[in-house]
């Protein structure tokens, strides 16, 4: 029989409590995930948080704040501009990948469980380290690519039509929420370029304005970058923006089907 292992300090242990004052009366109890790279020999844990609702605000991120700055300063995350534009403080909360700026703390019921984007190395607690992520981001190189303008041309045009075919496309706040919600990155991170990669591309495969769509395609048709996508949907429903990755990656398999025939 097979048997299955841990690698050495990666069982999660039960960490500190915090408790909040005698004298809250609307409080919840937050766990979550602590790693200190200074201490790699120590487990991992999951330390518990007990917030005054009254002092903290109403959004996960307001919570996390008022623990760094009121409670356990060690605590460390990453955020940004608090209206869900950056991507900054995307994490996994309650089991899904979100945003903490934009999830109301009302939404959850029991504890609020709070752990790193799943799948990625941590660099401390709730930071994961998206390096690869963005060295992915850059080979499909998503910045327009357009020969230089005609003489006399002062503007590269589209119509309203052309110009709808991005929506859905460029609102991609680049959070990695879905990327670390897809089975198939799980499984092949290093050669899977993941759905917020390749909705970023076929955003400028889809634009009117860009002269390199064949080269586009031709560097995306791949058995790893491209169709390692099997159409799960994790990506489409974890999205914080509403997007649809699924159907991007369905439009740029179909642009190469198209190509050949």
């Amino acid at each position: 029989m097979v048997e299955f292992t841990l690698p050495k300090n990666s069982k999660m242990t039960e960490g500190k409590t915090h408790k909040a004052s005698s004298m809250a009366k609307n409080t919840k109890i937050f766990a979550i995930y602590r790693w200190d790279p200074e201490n790699p020999e120590v487990n991992p844990r999951l330390d518990y948080y007990e917030v005054d609702l009254n002092q903290s605000g109403t959004m996960i991120l307001d919570a996390l704040m008022y623990i760094k700055d009121k409670i356990d300063p060690t605590l460390t995350f990453r955020r940004s501009c608090r209206e869900g534009v950056c991507g900054s403080c995307s994490m996994n909360i309650d089991g899904t990948n979100t945003l903490a700026c934009i999830k109301p703390i009302s939404e959850i019921k029991d504890t609020v469980t709070i752990y790193p984007l799943p799948h990625m190395p941590v660099i401390k607690d709730l930071v994961p380290d998206l390096s690869m992520a963005y060295e992915q981001l850059a080979s499909v190189e998503p910045w327009l690519k357009a020969e230089p303008p005609k003489e006399g041309d002062q503007e590269r045009l589209q119509t309203p039509e052309e110009r709808a075919k991005l929506d859905g496309l460029w609102e991609c706040i680049l959070c990695m929420c879905c990327s670390t919600s897809c089975p198939s990155y799980w499984w092949n991170g290093d050669k899977y370029l993941g759905p917020a990669t390749l909705l970023q591309s076929y955003r400028w495969i889809a634009d009117s304005r860009d002269d390199h769509t064949e080269e586009r395609l031709d560097h995306l048709e791949d058995p790893f970058k491209l169709y390692r996508c099997h159409t799960i949907m994790n990506c489409t429903n974890t999205c914080p923006k509403g997007l649809n990755p699924a159907k991007a990656i369905g439009e740029i398999k179909k642009k190469i089907a198209l190509k050949k025939s």
